[in-house]
């Protein structure tokens, strides 16, 4: 009867709601760019298309050893039909009625599927802002405190509803921002007691008559943190817990439990979101200022008391389910605004096919009631003005950290120039007393040296004056005078004489050098006769060689003139039967094929390679182009390249780039060395003689997409090698393609994106073996926005190219920031999904599976890869 009252009830409610209520339409959320979330919470989940429709599931529980021996003659009262989601209920053994509800799970669902198809929806909605409810409904015995409250110590694998929950709720959860308060009651004899504190055994229950809401003053909240502390607070509860002994279960329980959890999460209102285009390729997303919102929802979890008939179970009065306080604190779950799912739980034993069928009756009306679903969320002012408090004390401090440094400098500044000061001032002072000193000593010695001249010239007038009274002082004049005379004259004769002989070697000098000079004239006139011959025979090779290529090129044209005339004719002027003729035409389309390679092949052979590749400094400029045709057509085949460098054809097709501003010269040189450029033994050799500078010199001055396309091409060529990656580096060769981009042309960025991802595989596969370290050198030179805009372009090999470079850069945690804030991650999560090429996929969703980073801010997305 007292099912029947609690059907009434809820019915009612429904109906009312049903009536002059319509159902809150689902909150929006646009979905991120190429992002599928998790879940959608928003939809309805219901078979029916009823967004607040309790969801009903009935689970059979397996027959006990008790019922294994009462039961063995008996056949079971119930048959699952679970693929239909019906349950039949045998009256006899000829008629059975059946039931249908959202699911039916048989005695062999794991706990997990119950969870799934039960709660994790209403987890889910919880987790979204909405009150949810899980209810388990059924007589003693048929399991319902196993699929809610068991904690799946013994065996991990039967971990109830309660505990699988909270581990969802945890996953999603931030402990920095959200919070989470629980609260563990037992409804027994209309007494409402708190599980965590059992001396407070009478709660009383307050209606809000503001918002509607039911609170419980005085009931027990504690926050918890993770798993292990709810585990603990669940023994707790469950210790406390009354239990009955009844005749179906002496381990039962006689009261109804009640968990209830209640979670605050802060969010940021995404409403505002626009999409915008930048550059054409890559999205950009605008938040316009969110608002502050806190989003509150509650999730109760109900372990109802056994459902039997009171006096097949019960040894005194007990209050029946639909009682006046379980009616308040569940409602709402029916008929209010919470998504409320119920499990009712039943036996197989033939014995209670009574109470089977009221459980059954229960869940039926159940599933007529519909709730109107409402999302709860507040303005978070108060979480706000935090922020903002604890933002505005960080600016002070920082500003008073910046003021003192100020004032540090200040001070420090006025010290130093107070040193200066000083310094200067004492270096000034000794140098003023060091040049006092000076001045003295000089003064002194002046004087000493005048002291010294006056004692002489005394000592010397008084010597004369003493001669002059002797009469011997005229006499000894005379004769000194005499002497210095004779002195004059032998040395005037002694110069004399040497100019005379330095005029005369001058003249011999002269005279031998006049007659060098006519034999000079003579053998400079023969040196120039035999250079102008040389030139002219030089001259004559350089035409004999052209005549040979143009005498070679008509033959061909010819051959292969005569053949299409042949072959045009061989119809009516040749049995199709002749066998000789078949082999010439065979012959003629094999020769048709390889007609370019044997020309240039005979023209080697003729003229020998190094002769060749003297024309390419000829002056003349027709000259100079077709021999550079033919070593790039030479270079083509892998044969030729060892002899072509051996012989110094790379170094003189490099100094054809660093010489010569023709467009052709440079367009087929650079063509040349990308083909050398495809061995690695060429690529060492093309660095160590500035390849790469000339190379990029070569790029930044050409115009023409030909010419940008074989620079392109070598350097691609170059980036796949690892031992030259940080000299190709540092002479500028990620700058060279960068640039190469202006020109637009598809051949030409096709060249470029595959340069691109050589360099990021080899740099990938250098730091996975430890030989780099750091940030990628690609996004270090500004490569990743034009990687991110052409990752989705529309010619296949460019992107292709760019999926493989994004690829190789996202398995280095060091670079995910910086692809995260460059957009990177977007287009790594359509490679991971839309990719044609399975390799590139599936090395898509494992890099984003592996760097916890991209783990981190799918999960913070909630995108699923």
């Amino acid at each position: 009867m007292a099912s029947s009252n609690i059907h009434r009830n809820g019915a009612q409610r429904g109906i009312i709601s049903n009536k002059f209520d319509r159902p809150l339409k689902p909150r929006h959320r646009p979905p991120s760019p190429g992002s599928t979330f998790r879940r959608n919470s928003s939809a309805p989940r219901s078979a029916d298309a009823v967004p607040g429709r309790v969801r009903v599931a009935v689970r059979l529980r397996p027959r006990n050893p008790e019922e294994l021996i009462a039961d063995a003659d008996f056949a079971d009262c119930v048959e699952l039909q679970p693929e239909l989601k019906r349950l039949k209920l045998r009256r006899n053994n000829w008629d059975s009625d059946t039931y249908e509800f959202d699911e039916v799970l048989t005695e062999y669902a794991s706990q997990k599927r119950v969870y799934e198809v039960v709660a994790k929806p209403v987890v889910e909605s919880v987790l979204d802002g909405y009150n949810g409810t899980v209810m388990a409904y059924g007589q003693t015995g048929t399991g319902k405190t196993f699929t809610l409250g068991s904690l799946g110590e013994g065996d991990t694998s039967d971990r109830g509803i309660m505990v699988r929950s909270m581990e969802d709720i945890f996953a999603e959860l931030s402990p920095d921002t959200d919070s989470i308060t629980v609260s563990y009651l037992q409804l027994y004899m209309e007494t409402l007691q708190d599980l965590l504190n059992p001396a407070n055994d009478n709660i009383p229950i307050v209606d809000d008559p503001r918002t509607g809401d039911v609170s419980l003053p005085g009931a027990t909240l504690v926050e918890i943190r993770d798993q292990q502390s709810l585990l603990e607070l669940l023994r707790v509860g469950e210790a406390n817990r009354i239990a009955a002994n009844t005749k179906l279960n002496t381990e039962s329980s006689r009261s109804h439990a009640i968990l209830m959890v209640y979670i605050r999460r802060s969010i940021v209102d995404n409403e505002d979101i626009e999409s915008s285009e930048n550059g054409g390729d890559t999205p950009n997303f605008i938040t316009k200022p969110s608002k502050p919102l806190v989003r509150k929802s509650k999730l109760v979890v109900v372990d109802l008391a056994g459902s039997e008939r009171v006096h097949k179970s019960e040894n005194n009065a007990h209050v029946p389910f639909r009682d006046s306080k379980l009616t308040r604190m569940l409602r709402d779950s029916f008929g209010g605004t919470a998504r409320t799912s119920l499990i009712v739980t039943i036996g197989p034993s033939p014995r209670h096919r009574g109470e089977t069928s009221s459980t059954i009756l229960f869940g039926q009306r159940a599933m007529k009631v519909e709730n109107m679903l409402k999302i709860k969320e507040e303005f978070d002012y108060k979480s706000l003005s935090r922020k903002l408090e604890v933002q505005l004390d960080k600016l002070i401090a920082e500003n008073e950290r910046q003021q003192k440094g100020f004032d540090d400098e200040v001070e420090k500044i006025n010290l130093e120039a107070q040193c200066r000061i000083s310094e200067v001032e004492r270096n000034f002072a000794d140098a003023l007393e060091n040049e006092r000193l000076k001045c003295q000593m000089e003064y002194m010695e002046l004087v000493k040296e005048l002291e010294h001249k006056l004692v002489l010239n005394q000592e010397r007038h008084e010597y004369n004056h003493f001669g002059a009274d002797r009469g011997e002082g005229p006499a000894s004049s005379s004769a000194d005078v005499s002497d210095l005379k004779m002195l004059l004259e032998k040395e005037s004769k002694q110069r004399k004489a040497a100019e005379e002989e330095v005029e005369r070697l001058k003249s011999q000098l002269g005279k031998y050098t006049l007659s060098e000079g006519g034999e000079d004239l003579e053998v400079i006139k023969l040196q120039n006769l035999i250079e102008d011959e040389a030139n002219q025979k030089k001259k004559l090779e350089e035409e004999i060689i052209i005549l040979r290529s143009q005498l070679l090129q008509l033959n061909f044209e010819a051959d292969q003139m005569r053949r299409c005339l042949e072959s045009g004719s061989s119809g009516s002027s040749f049995p199709a039967s002749d066998p000789s003729m078949t082999q010439v035409r065979h012959s003629q389309l094999k020769d048709t094929g390889n007609g370019p390679k044997s020309s240039v092949t005979t023209l080697f052979e003729q003229v020998g390679l190094q002769k060749i590749l003297s024309l390419l400094e000829s002056d003349d400029a027709n000259m100079r182009i077709h021999a550079v045709k033919v070593v790039a057509n030479l270079a083509a085949e892998e044969a030729n390249q060892k002899r072509i460098v051996e012989s110094g054809g790379l170094t003189s097709l490099l100094m054809l780039l660093r010489r010569y501003e023709d467009e052709t010269v440079r367009r087929v040189a650079a063509g040349a060395i990308a083909n050398l450029a495809m061995n690695e033994a060429n690529q060492e050799l093309i660095m160590a003689e500035g390849g790469i500078t000339l190379l990029s010199m070569t790029a930044s001055d050409a115009e023409d997409p030909q010419t940008l396309r074989m620079v392109a091409g070598a350097i691609a060529n170059l980036c796949g090698n690892d031992k030259i990656l940080l000299k190709l580096r540092s002479q500028g060769g990620i700058k060279a393609l960068l640039g190469i981009v202006r020109c637009g042309h598809p051949d030409v960025l096709s060249q470029v994106a595959r340069g691109i991802a050589n360099f990021a595989k080899c740099e990938s596969r250098s730091s996975n073996q430890g030989i780099k370290s750091g940030r990628s050198f690609l996004i270090e030179d500004g490569a990743l926005p034009w990687i991110v805009q052409n990752a989705n372009n529309e010619a296949a090999p460019i992107r292709r190219h760019i999926e493989l470079a994004l690829c190789h850069l996202a398995q280095h945690e060091v670079n995910a920031k910086d692809m995260i804030s460059g957009g990177a991650l977007w287009e790594l999560v359509r490679i991971s999904r839309d990719c044609s090429r399975e390799d590139i996929r599936s090395l898509a969703r494992r890099t984003l599976s592996s760097i916890p980073t991209f783990k981190s801010e799918l999960r913070r997305l909630r995108i699923e890869c």
